[in-house]
């Protein structure tokens, strides 16, 4: 995405730590201790990717120049209160909440049947990745008091939309899925 075509660059939810299981300088881990490590990390990880399916069923685009009308029908009938703007070439420039689109119609601002979606969507918005840790894109969405989060590929093209309850349950099922192997591995059955 270029400076020209939006004047604003969507800004990263999360900062990726290349190497997360690294471990404190000067410390040593046992075979054991590794093992579990390792297993762990195939289990406690989860990425935004894990739940692919549902952000791509939350995704509902719009040109810069859709009318309000459009929008407000697609988010009438949507389970989502957020309609990614994109432009000729697809990448994200914008986005419209239901809260935004209520607060220009309500002040005159707007218009449903003559203005563009280019003349109200918010240009600085915030956005994820597939490859973006769960917990901490939650936890960012939590501290920024988000709902729904557009998840980009590397060219800022809409691939979904993270919505924070979507992301919680897949979190919650995880996090039993966790309890499950602890409580295996302390009743001596080990990992299954």
């Amino acid at each position: 995405m270029t400076e020209e075509s939006t004047g604003v660059e969507p800004k990263r939810l999360v900062e990726i730590d290349p190497n997360p299981m690294s471990a404190e300088p000067g410390s040593t881990l046992d075979h054991q201790q590794l093992a579990t490590a390792t297993e762990a990390t195939n289990v406690a990880p989860a990425l935004v990717s894990s739940i692919e399916e549902v952000t791509r069923s939350r995704l509902v685009t719009v040109g810069v120049d859709a009318l309000l009308a459009e929008v407000a029908a697609l988010l009438s009938s949507t389970q989502i209160s957020l309609v990614v703007v994109c432009d000729g070439l697809g990448v994200a420039v914008g986005v419209i909440t239901e809260t935004i689109l209520v607060r220009h119609l309500g002040y005159g601002k707007a218009d449903v049947f003559t203005t563009r979606a280019g003349d109200v969507m918010v240009r600085e918005f915030t956005v994820c990745q597939p490859t973006d840790f769960l917990p901490d894109v939650l936890a960012k969405m939590h501290e920024r008091g988000l709902i729904h989060v557009p998840v980009v590929d590397d060219n800022n093209r809409p691939i979904g939309v993270v919505n924070a309850r979507d992301g919680l349950r897949a979190l919650l099922a995880q996090g039993n899925f966790e309890e499950a192997l602890l409580r295996n591995y302390v009743m001596g059955i080990g990992y299954q």
